[in-house]
């Protein structure tokens, strides 16, 4: 089953409106303050280091380039043509692979999993934006990506971050520049309960290894010159044993 056309049809006209240079996205913090975090607490999982990486959500690259730098073989993949766009146009040098995938269907994920093998995978703030009823088929889509041999990043938003985007949304002044196109365009982050994540991994047949909370930055900053950080939780997923 595929994602609702409405949900495909929003990231499009975000990604085809959003403007190219690196930061001007509400989540598109430069990777010393995302994932090259994230990367420190997924390393010590990485069995087999060597194996593709697919930065899944991948945007319009950002991340997915940080990890180029870092691991032999690297595919962002995106449910939005635009983004994938905006990723390659970003990424000249071609250190990465990028490609259009509704990772929501089956089909479309094995198919890149007979392309590539067994990989690890890097999930960042996906899963709260996507409808709820794809939201399993996503993790399961991930476990079919990770074979027997890949671990998986997931990272999403924590039920605490819902207070502090209904304060930026309900702001007298409106909500940041930034986070207006999100509202805008019909996506705005959805509520996945502090135990949702888990639960999707283990019924897609994996285990937990290692968890935690950790902000999730953006690039938007408060009236004082604070930098916006929104409340998630991390986890590391893999095949037992």
């Amino acid at each position: 089953m595929n994602v609702t056309r409405r949900y495909r049809e929003a990231w499009e006209g975000f990604w085809r409106e959003a403007p190219e240079e690196q930061g001007a996205v509400f989540w598109d913090a430069e990777p010393a303050l995302t994932a090259g975090p994230h990367l420190a607490l997924f390393e010590p999982y990485l069995t087999e280091p060597g194996l593709p990486m697919v930065d899944l959500g991948c945007g319009n690259g950002t991340q997915t380039r940080f990890l180029a730098d870092r691991f032999p073989d690297v595919v962002g993949a995106d449910l939005s043509a635009a983004a994938v766009e905006h990723a390659r146009r970003a990424d000249p040098a071609g250190q990465a692979a990028y490609r259009v995938l509704d990772f929501a269907a089956k089909n479309e994920t094995e198919t890149l999993h007979a392309e590539l093998g067994d990989a690890n995978v890097y999930l960042r703030g996906v899963l709260h934006q996507a409808e709820p009823d794809d939201r399993q088929r996503m993790v399961d889509s991930v476990a079919a990506l990770l074979g027997e041999r890949g671990r998986a990043f997931l990272v999403e938003l924590s039920e605490a971050a819902k207070p502090v985007l209904l304060g930026l949304a309900q702001s007298p002044a409106g909500p940041p520049p930034k986070l207006a196109p999100v509202f805008r365009h019909g996506i705005a982050p959805g509520e996945v309960a502090d135990d949702a994540v888990p639960r999707h991994v283990r019924a897609a047949g994996l285990t937990v290894l290692a968890s935690g909370e950790l902000p999730l930055t953006t690039t938007e900053f408060d009236a004082d010159g604070t930098r916006i950080e929104l409340p998630s939780k991390w986890l590391v997923a893999g095949r037992a044993g």
